[in-house]
């Protein structure tokens, strides 16, 4: 009985075990072709969904703008590509460093005052000969340009040009004249604004962009030359001074303009005033486009009646370069008439003897030695000015 028991119990525990091997295998094969059936199902469906979905992804990327994606056609290089390997392979020359080929740019004034503030740390510059920028401030046309054409005549490579006028004005002359795409980008300056300084001041920073050039003068359209080329040349280049007007008007129209806002930078005691029409020499120019702390003072604290033009650039040289300045202006003005502008003088003013009184009617101090030479220009001439002018420049001025 035990052992019948036994022999049941292991019939129900391992029933299929004790089936013949060839019934199992019939059991077992329809299971396993039906997994490989499915296999391959799920595998083409795979293929065809993959195939289906790649056409319409080339359909979609082939039919957007060029512009996001470019064919890539393995061709010869295009010919700005070209261009550019020409100039990479091309040596640097010095010129390219140190003088610009244009007057025109699209930097803004922030921009250009940074670049123009860079120093070379070599004081030397063995490569260059010294040249005076000649800065002319002016609202469009230049009446007398004919004039200065004559005084530049001759002097190519001792002198620059650079133009500031109205932004729309677009300044006509031939292209053997001197002043020839000379004009700087400009902005709109109005007289006893800071932006009349803002305008002096790119018009420095344009002209430091050559460092050939060591002196610098600021003129208008309505301003002439008393000397030929040679002999303001000479003067300016050997001065050891810079010529800015600064002196101390207790009056009205000096320390009464002053703002006690301006203080601690300026006190009442440092407020100066002088001409608009400067001259001065490279260090003073790279500080005065550098200037960020009075520039700041006299734009928020000397509005009119406080005419920063008079006042800005006199007070802070003073401050700062005292002993580098002389204390007087090389540009002849007449205000005798009186009136908040100088006198302006016509063709019926003009004669020989009239020039003269200008030319040697004072003297000064010019490196330390009394002179009668001090004065190199004069305003304000209107443009019937101009014949008379030209009649007298050869013989009264010396060029022409």
């Amino acid at each position: 009985m035990q052992n019948r028991s036994s022999l049941n119990i292991g019939e129900d525990n391992s029933n299929s075990s004790l089936l013949p091997r060839s019934q199992y295998n019939k059991r077992e094969w329809p299971q396993k072709l039906l997994r490989c059936l499915l296999f391959f199902i799920l595998l083409g469906s795979g293929i065809i969904i993959g195939v289906v979905t790649s056409s319409h992804l080339t359909y979609y990327l082939g039919s957007r703008d060029s512009n996001f994606y470019p064919p890539f056609v393995l061709s010869s290089p295009p010919c700005n590509l070209k261009k550019e390997n020409e100039k990479a392979k091309m040596p640097v020359k010095l010129d390219d460093w140190i003088k610009p080929s244009s007057t025109m740019h699209n930097m803004t004034d922030d921009e250009l005052l940074w670049r123009a503030s860079m120093v070379p740390l070599r004081k030397d510059y063995p490569f260059r000969v010294p040249k005076v920028a000649f800065m002319f401030l002016t609202r469009g046309p230049m009446p007398l340009m004919p004039l200065w054409e004559k005084f530049f005549h001759g002097y190519q490579g001792l002198y620059s040009i650079y133009v500031h006028s109205l932004p729309d004005y677009q300044l006509k002359t031939s292209p053997s004249s001197p002043f020839y795409h000379r004009q700087i980008p400009s902005q709109v300056a109005e007289w006893g604004r800071m932006s009349m300084c803002d305008a002096e001041r790119r018009l420095l920073a344009n002209a430091l962009l050559d460092f050939s050039n060591n002196r610098f003068v600021l003129l208008s359209e309505t301003c002439i030359p008393l000397f030929n080329f040679t002999t303001v040349y000479k003067y300016l280049i050997r001065s050891r001074h810079s010529f800015v007007s600064a002196f101390d008007d207790h009056g009205p129209y000096g320390r009464g303009r002053y703002n006690k806002n301006m203080e601690p930078e300026v006190t009442i005691d440092q407020w100066r005033k002088g001409s608009q029409w400067f001259e001065v020499n490279r260090k003073l120019a790279v500080n005065i486009v550098a200037d960020d702390i009075y520039h700041a003072k006299f734009e928020k604290f000397c509005r009119p009646a406080c005419y920063v033009d008079e006042h800005y650039f006199p007070t802070m040289l003073s401050i700062r370069f005292g002993s580098l300045i002389a204390n007087r202006s090389i540009t002849w003005v007449d205000w005798s008439r009186g009136g908040s502008h100088p006198g302006m003088f016509g063709m019926g003013d003009i004669t020989e003897d009239f020039i003269e009184k200008i030319r040697n009617g004072r003297s000064c101090i010019y490196n330390n030695q009394t002179t009668h030479l001090c004065l190199l220009f004069a305003r304000k001439f209107a443009p019937s000015a101009l014949d008379p002018l030209l009649q007298l420049s050869k013989k009264v001025m010396g060029f022409g």
